[in-house]
């Protein structure tokens, strides 16, 4: 008994610790993106004419475009610290594996970054409009368009990493591709509902968002089943490396 409670303590330490250094990274990104402000914003503004509706909005965006920015640069350091806190629950063949996905899961975060912030915020944006200047003087605020902009853009990065989510399971035995074809009809539905959640209510941008939720789920359903294959006929043992 006194043996579970010390080590529940010294749980309850670790995670003190990485909750602290997390914040620690978080603060100093944070503070360095602020320090970069006036160099970040005319990237993100593309020459678009925006408009403020009052002082403290500055403030406001300032501190919210520093936030996001500074968050995405600490996933890496935080999920890493996460790995670290778990590691002692994970089998050899977890932690190996885990250990090898974070490169992979950084590039393809940023990727998903750099596919939202290319192509489909400014396909939506311009079609967007294009669509209210038939009719309406169209006046964008710098906060409406940075909220769109950032809506745009960061569930790409966590949704780019959906094949290597699925990779990573059927490496550690957790999934099959059989079960991920099975589950093919409820995928879809629920990447229905994810591109109406992170897109306006048409039908243009809900397809231009949906098409490649559905083609980033099929690269993994295939990543998995090359997976497997190898698995199964035996050219790596199960607790194999990558």
């Amino acid at each position: 008994m006194k043996t579970d409670e010390q080590t529940l303590v010294e749980h309850l330490i670790d995670l003190r610790k990485v909750l602290i250094r997390s914040l620690i990274f978080f603060l100093a990104s944070f503070a360095l993106c602020l320090f970069f402000i006036n160099r970040l914003i005319p990237m993100l503004v593309n020459d678009h004419e925006l408009v403020m509706l009052g002082p403290l909005d500055v403030i406001k965006l300032y501190t919210g475009i520093a936030g996001s920015i500074s968050l995405g640069l600490s996933l890496p350091f935080i999920s890493y610290q996460v790995w670290l806190f778990v590691k002692p629950a994970l089998t050899e063949k977890e932690s190996k594996v885990s250990l090898i996905f974070f490169p992979a899961i950084l590039f393809s975060f940023i990727g998903g970054l750099c596919f939202g912030f290319f192509i489909i915020f400014p396909a939506i944006y311009q079609f967007l409009m294009l669509l209210g200047e038939s009719h309406f003087a169209m006046m964008i605020t710098a906060r409406e368009y940075f909220s769109f902009l950032l809506m745009s853009t960061i569930p790409f990065g966590f949704l780019f990493e959906v094949p290597l989510l699925l990779l990573f399971l059927t490496t550690i035995g957790i999934v099959t591709p059989a079960m991920l074809s099975s589950m093919r009809k409820y995928a879809y539905l629920i990447m229905a509902v994810v591109s109406a959640l992170i897109t306006p209510p048409d039908l243009f941008s809900q397809i231009l968002v949906l098409v490649p939720l559905i083609g980033l789920y099929e690269i993994g359903v295939i990543m998995s089943k090359l997976k497997f294959k190898k698995l199964k006929t035996g050219q790596e043992s199960p607790s194999s490396e990558i």
